[in-house]
């Protein structure tokens, strides 16, 4: 008899995959397809949800097959998805009565605008950990029932669901057997009360949503059905889910409060773990779901960054410097030392903590013999620095959670230059753990679904199943770095729109 495998669906914003991995969480095989993106609008982002399932379907039979291995040898499948993309369909038909809305779509802007101005945004704040932002489920949901003529009738009388895309997947691989999404999805819709871990009636009547929509909130390692026999040959169950930050989380190994990464790819996400305490951030970080497991939910502190490793596709496109990644470091490598140029890559305006959607990007400090190695070298510094805001931000809002030991996990593109990463210990003054495996969202979804399976007792079991990361400690002064982050600070001041 084969050893046991697990199966994850990796239910991404460009594309859709399937990996296959064993119990000790090595990948076997995968399989992928790519996601057309529609934009009906200015600021509108939307995704076909019928060409997702086909897409899901498709990709779990070929890892599959790719691997040589029956739905007999899966002992579970493992769901992750991008987080706050929601999709209402037709309970009965299966039929979506729109596209699905995306988390990078800003149509509701004006509606979250409004409700800032009643004063909402607080209290909504100290329910969900969440701010007030069309970002997050909650206003896209509204927005949908109101976009059609009888919809939030049919919605009230239960004869349409909703769910973010892990709950149109499972609804749909079970044949509309199970409508459910996990903790950590639910948490990203300003419709969850993360204290109380259940909808809340008060925002639910806020944005006007009807509970009889919404799925059953399960924990991260849950029973969440079968697949329909036809789909893989035989019934699978559906074992684990948690949206792609948080799977992130758990695939890094994070399970201790003080254990944190970050996902460096266009931006980059950096969640802390802070344990069954859910601090309210004075930062305007967001506090989220990191995981709920035996229905103990568990905590993390979420900030993001717009531009990581865009600025290095700015160089490329930008300044037609031709080549990727990795020319573009190798191009950094040759800046003087000590050049003092200092890039804010606010294309799109900053993310956390400052939250300036107005501020532009500006290269500072340059001098005559300032040249793209400079530039290149500089762009790369802001990843590190936009990092250490987020962390100088997290010690302010959970102090205790940063003990002795404290490491970044990281993963990403970015990631795969140990160069870069030298350059984020030494910049942030924390350890950096460099992943040896890239796929920390697929591979968090496959241990959570091992726990749920039983292929693990326990997320301790499971987190040592993950591949060894290297460690990399600082090797510049504390001054040096000090002097350069109050640099970098100093130039985030003249950028910023309201100062």
């Amino acid at each position: 008899m084969s050893a046991p495998v697990i199966l994850t669906l990796d239910q991404g914003t460009t594309s859709t995959r399937a990996i296959l991995f064993d119990i000790a969480g090595s990948e076997i095989a995968s399989a992928s397809r790519s996601l057309e993106q529609h934009y009906p609008g200015d600021g509108c982002v939307e995704h076909d949800a019928t060409e997702i399932i086909t897409a899901s379907k498709a990709v779990l039979r070929e890892a599959l097959d790719r691997a040589g291995r029956k739905a007999a040898d899966v002992a579970a499948i493992g769901v992750t998805n991008q987080r706050e993309t929601v999709v209402v369909w037709d309970r009965r038909t299966g039929e979506p009565v729109s596209r699905a809305l995306v988390w990078q779509d800003r149509r509701t802007a004006p509606a979250c605008e409004a409700l800032r101005e009643r004063g909402i945004e607080p209290r909504l704040t100290a329910l969900t950990g969440l701010l007030l932002d069309p970002y997050f489920s909650g206003t896209k949901l509204a927005w949908i029932l109101d976009s059609q003529p009888g919809l939030r009738a049919r919605a009230e009388a239960g004869d349409l669901l909703a769910g973010t895309m892990d709950c149109w997947v499972i609804w749909n691989l079970t044949g509309g057997a199970v409508h459910a999404t996990d903790a950590t999805n639910a948490s990203r819709t300003l419709l969850f009360d993360i204290h109380t871990q259940d909808w809340s009636d008060e925002l639910l009547e806020l944005f006007r949503v009807p509970r009889p929509l919404l799925p059953r909130v399960l924990d991260c390692a849950d029973d969440y059905g079968s697949t329909l026999p036809e789909i893989l040959g035989a019934p699978v169950a559906i074992r684990g889910v948690a949206g792609d930050q948080q799977a992130a989380l758990m695939g890094q190994g994070c399970i201790r409060p003080g254990e944190m990464k970050a996902t460096y790819g266009t931006g980059c996400f950096l969640l802390l773990n802070t344990g069954e305490t859910a601090p309210l951030s004075s930062t305007r970080l967001l506090t989220t779901v990191a995981a709920r497991l035996g229905g103990r939910a568990t905590y993390a502190l979420e900030g993001s960054i717009f531009v990581a490793g865009a600025a290095l596709q700015w160089i490329n496109e930008g300044l037609a410097f031709p080549g990727g990644g990795a020319e573009v470091e190798a191009l950094a490598r040759q800046a003087r030392p000590g050049h003092g140029v200092t890039m804010v890559p606010a294309f799109t305006g900053l993310g956390a903590p400052w939250w300036d959607p107005d501020a532009r990007g500006a290269l500072l400090g340059m001098t005559r013999d300032t040249g793209l190695a400079e530039i290149a070298d500089s762009a790369f510094e802001a990843a590190a620095f936009q990092t250490r805001d987020l962390i100088e931000a997290m010690r302010l809002d959970a102090a205790s959670a940063f003990g002795p030991e404290a490491e970044l996990r990281v993963d990403g593109g970015m990631s795969r230059s140990a160069w870069f990463c030298q350059k984020l210990a030494d910049l942030t003054r924390v350890p950096v753990g460099r992943a040896s495996y890239e796929e920390t969202t697929a591979l968090g979804a496959a241990l959570f679904a091992g726990i749920g399976c039983g292929l693990y007792p326990d997320v301790v079991a499971a987190a040592a199943a993950r591949p060894a990361t290297t460690r990399l400690e600082a090797l510049t002064p504390a001054e040096t770095a000090d002097a350069a982050y109050a640099g970098w600070l100093k130039s985030v001041s003249r950028i910023r729109s309201d100062t």
